[in-house]
């Protein structure tokens, strides 16, 4: 017969044993750690998966079962699951709140990304953890790197982490993650409907057409920006609009003097804000029958959503990043 001091110590124990296994138990995500674009899996479906699993191994009190997964090993290739560590190979400020930032990948890999996917990046600032979604914005067969868009906002816990970046850093990504996928001559031409750091997934998408001689999408690209100085990316876009089969337009909400732009771009900018009026003579302008592209702020995207119906477009000629 067990004595009282025998009783004791197994209290003792199963106590410990209680105790251990609560310390082992998932961690559930704050707030912040949702990036809100609506990925899958959300940070809160891997919580609830290791959850169960937590459950599982608790309730059958076999710890193995805890490292089932593969977030306990070092995963080789991109995850939706498991954030990965790359290396920042350069930091170019493009305007006065946003980067274009490359990041080195092994072996003159690539990303393995469709254009117009996207990546989850983590952050930590004073402790608290945070998500968000960022588009690359590098060609989708990119060799060695790839590149994203980012803009820095004065309150933004995410723009803290990002502006204290510098080359030789480290940053951690997870994904791909996103529902649109391009095909070559699935349309016959895309309306790409981007406002500031918006055109992120049209760069993609639109090289991988004009990177193709055998892709014949025509591609009507229209950029909003507050500036002319604050248009992303002049460059490429002016050399995307020497192709046959691409437009580029623009869109300033902040000036109204067309003298003040260089001639290359007096017939192509317009001011003020894209409303009903212009996309109606835009989706009218049109060469072939057009899918439209939206991105920007959910407000923008709400805008337009509502703007192309009104033009007569469908629901279902329409994709909103």
């Amino acid at each position: 017969m067990m004595d009282e001091r025998g009783e004791e110590e197994e209290e003792e124990e199963e106590e410990e044993e209680e105790e251990a296994w609560l310390q082992l138990r998932p961690v559930e995500p704050l707030p912040s750690q949702c990036c809100g674009s609506g990925c899958s899996p959300c940070v809160f479906d891997l919580y609830h998966r290791e959850l169960t699993r937590w459950e599982e191994a608790r309730a059958s009190k076999d710890r193995s079962l805890l490292s089932g997964e593969e977030s306990q090993s070092c995963p080789s290739k991109l995850n939706p699951e498991t954030f990965l560590a790359f290396r920042i190979s350069a930091v170019d400020r493009l305007t006065k709140d946003t980067y274009r930032v490359r990041f080195a990948l092994p072996r003159n890999s690539r990303l393995g990304l469709r254009p117009g996917q996207h990546l989850i990046l983590r952050g930590k600032v004073d402790d608290l953890e945070i998500q968000r979604a960022y588009t690359p914005i590098s060609p989708a067969n990119a060799e060695g790197y790839f590149e994203v868009l980012i803009k820095c906002y004065q309150t933004g816990l995410m723009s803290r982490y990002v502006e204290s970046w510098s080359a030789g850093d480290t940053a951690f990504w997870r994904g791909p993650f996103g529902d649109f996928f391009y095909k070559p001559n699935q349309y016959g031409e895309l309306l790409m409907l981007a406002s500031g750091t918006g055109l992120a997934p049209m760069v993609p998408v639109l090289q991988s057409i004009t990177d193709n001689a055998e892709d014949e999408t025509f591609v009507t690209l229209v950029g909003c920006f507050k500036t002319f100085e604050g248009i992303y990316l002049k460059t490429f876009l002016q050399e995307q609009a020497r192709f046959w089969n691409v437009r580029t337009f623009f869109v300033l909400s902040q000036e109204n003097s067309p003298e003040q732009l260089p001639w290359s771009y007096r017939e192509k900018t317009r001011f003020g804000r894209l409303a009903q009026d212009l996309i109606e003579e835009l989706v009218g302008s049109c060469r072939r029958k057009p899918f439209a592209l939206v991105c920007g702020s959910a407000e923008f995207t709400k805008d337009m959503a509502r703007y192309l119906l009104c033009a007569g477009l469908a629901e279902d000629s329409c994709f909103l990043f």
